[in-house]
Formats: structure tokens, C-alpha cells, sequence
């Protein structure tokens, strides 16, 4: 690697006042040992706390900080791909503020990219300061991915990761609207290489991951990548269909032989309600598919940015488009994400 290479760090952050100086300075540290250009790039989804005055902070003490402030929060996937978009590296890096995930990790992934890789991610080998609930279903997440899901979603392993200037580039072109990026970073293929790691609890402050919202997340997840669910509700009502089949042909036969002194109203009842549950289900399932399609069809704009303040030091890879661009003064900007393939000029 030599030194006009430029690593770009994405950080997106939610609410996380209490950990982002103990993360930048160890992030830091392991970025200033490196012979080569670096930029952290940090994306404050719409935090609530004191996130974008710390952010501030640390941009008017290390020219090496860039601010991208979105204009209300939407959500983990949607401020990845804000930082994404604006991240100029020929390697960028993805990781959370929290610390669970090491800084320390970074230049065994370059190296490994440096041999050739396109995506290389880290691979969680213990979960420390998580529930033995969480961790349970977590796993079971990951084994349900590999299962119905065409795209063979790594297991265990969460959002740090190195992408390459063209895996970058792939990812760009995705805008659909429910984005699920662990899905998304194994689609665009490409050579993926996994690094083991320990995860560490949460250096400060509380998770944005209840259970309601991870169980949402694992529907996203489903939905995005596999037409599964639709597939089981199809074939539960045609098991559902010949059951009942069988079991009005048992009773018009006994009706038949024996006779039916005694109507069966529990029966009877239970069997509406079974199958009025298996509608049910089946319409939720669809409805699930079809909401993901109104969503797409508005094509609205992934985001909006607030503000956006680059880095002052960092070098632009060498380009034509970028020739010149090199440590200027940043400028606020009004920038929409929007859903095309062409990206949009830089401050």
C-alpha cells in the first residue's frame, strides 16, 4: 500500500454522545500507523443527544473528520449508504461507533483486501455482553438466511467489513428503498474473504436494538432476499385444502354408513376459526410483499442531507474526475440521495 492509497471510514451514528471519543481515539490510532491517506467519515442519523456537537468537536481538532448530518433519522441501512455515497476511498471500511467491533481489526482487513479481495468481513467468533436470548436468536437468524434465501448470507457476521473501490461502486447502484446491507454486501459477489474477531460489549451508552426492532429487522431481511414466506402460505393452504378435502369426504361417508344424530358445532367452529387463521396469515404474507412494492414504486430519495463538511487533508483517489480536488475547504451542501447510478459531485 503505498501513500497516496486512501482509506475511507464509515461511521454511522444514532445517538452515541457517550462512546464517540473513546472510539475515535482508538480508531485514530490504528489509521495514523498506516502509510497511506485516511478519512472517517461520520453520519449522524438524526440523533436526539449531543451527537453532532461531539461530531463538531472532533472535526475542528482532526482534519481528517468528515460530517455527514442527515435531516431526521432513517434509519442504520439508509445512514450506511449516506456514508457510502460520500465515502471517496479506494478501500472503505464500515464499522459502529459502539465499539463491539475492534478498530484494532482494520489492518488485517486491508491486508487481506491488499491480497485481493473485494469484500472482506469480520466474522464474529464470541459476542460478548449479549444475552444468551440475542445470541440465541441471532443464530437462528442467520441459519433461516442460508435456508430460503438464494443470497448465502455469511453467519455471524454483522456490518464491519472492507469494501473495494468497485464493490463501492456495485452497491451504488442498489437504491431500493428497504435495504437490508448484510444482504445487499453478499449480493453484488465479488471475491468475499472472512476475518475472525471477539466482539466486545458496548464501550458506553444503551443499544437502539430492542427485540421488537430486531424481529422487524429479520422480516426485512427475509422479505428483501426471498420469496419464501409467499412460497410456505401457498403451500400451507393447499396442505389446509386437501385436509379439509379428507375430512369432509371421512364425513360424508360416515354420515353415509352411521348416520349423524349429534351436529358437530365444536368442530365445526374450530375449523372455521383454522382456516380464517391460515387466510389471515396468508393475506398478512402478501400484504408484507405488496407494501415493499408501493414503497418502490414512489421513488422517493433515500435520504436528505442537512450538512455536509468534508475532510480538509484527504487526497481524492487519482482520477480525471477528481484531479484537483485534493485538500479543499469543505462546503455545506443540500444534497438528496438520490436513486441513479451517477454520484453525485463532491464539496
Amino acid at each position: 500500500m503505498n501513500s497516496e492509497t486512501l482509506i475511507s471510514v464509515v461511521v454511522p451514528a444514532y445517538n452515541e454522545q457517550e462512546v464517540l471519543p473513546e472510539f475515535h481515539r482508538r480508531t485514530t490510532a490504528v489509521l495514523r500507523a498506516l502509510s497511506c491517506q485516511w478519512e472517517i467519515i461520520y453520519v449522524n442519523d438524526g440523533s436526539t443527544d449531543a451527537t453532532l456537537l461531539v461530531l463538531d468537536q472532533l472535526r475542528k481538532a482532526d482534519e481528517h473528520v468528515a460530517i455527514v448530518d442527515l435531516s431526521r433519522n432513517f434509519g442504520k441501512e439508509i445512514a450506511l449508504t449516506a456514508g457510502l455515497d460520500h465515502a471517496a476511498g479506494d478501500a472503505v471500511i464500515v464499522i459502529d461507533a459502539d465499539l463491539q467491533d475492534p478498530p484494532e481489526l482494520i489492518p488485517e482487513l486491508i491486508r487481506v483486501w491488499q491480497e485481493g479481495a473485494d469484500v472482506v468481513y469480520a466474522k464474529r467468533r464470541v459476542r460478548r455482553g449479549e444475552s444468551v436470548m440475542k445470541r440465541t436468536t441471532a443464530y437462528l437468524f442467520y441459519r433461516v438466511m442460508q435456508n430460503v434465501s438464494r443470497v448465502q448470507l455469511p453467519e455471524d457476521t454483522g456490518d464491519f467489513r472492507l469494501l473495494s473501490r468497485r464493490a463501492v461502486e456495485a452497491l451504488k447502484l442498489l437504491r431500493e428503498q428497504h435495504r437490508f446491507m448484510k444482504g445487499l454486501f453478499t449480493w453484488i459477489g465479488y471475491k468475499q474473504v472472512a476475518v475472525p474477531y471477539d466482539r466486545d460489549a458496548r464501550f458506553a451508552g444503551k443499544t437502539k436494538w430492542n427485540y421488537w426492532r430486531l424481529w422487524n429487522f429479520a422480516l426485512e431481511g427475509i422479505t428483501s432476499f426471498t420469496i419464501a414466506p409467499l412460497r410456505i402460505a401457498t403451500y400451507l393452504g393447499l396442505i389446509t385444502a386437501a385436509g379439509a378435502f379428507a375430512y369432509g369426504a371421512f364425513i360424508v361417508v360416515r354420515t353415509l354408513l352411521y348416520g349423524n344424530p349429534v351436529a358437530g358445532y365444536p368442530s365445526l367452529l374450530t375449523t372455521i376459526l383454522f382456516l380464517g387463521g391460515v387466510q389471515l396469515t396468508a393475506i398478512g404474507i402478501l400484504g408484507e410483499y405488496v407494501g415493499r412494492i408501493f414503497n418502490e414504486t414512489k421513488n422517493r430519495p433515500l435520504y436528505f442531507v442537512n450538512r455536509y463538511e468534508a475532510a480538509r487533508q484527504v487526497a481524492l483517489p487519482h482520477t480525471e474526475e477528481s484531479e484537483g480536488a485534493r485538500s479543499r475547504e469543505p462546503q455545506s451542501s443540500n444534497l438528496a440521495g438520490k436513486a441513479t447510478a451517477v454520484e453525485q459531485e463532491r464539496c
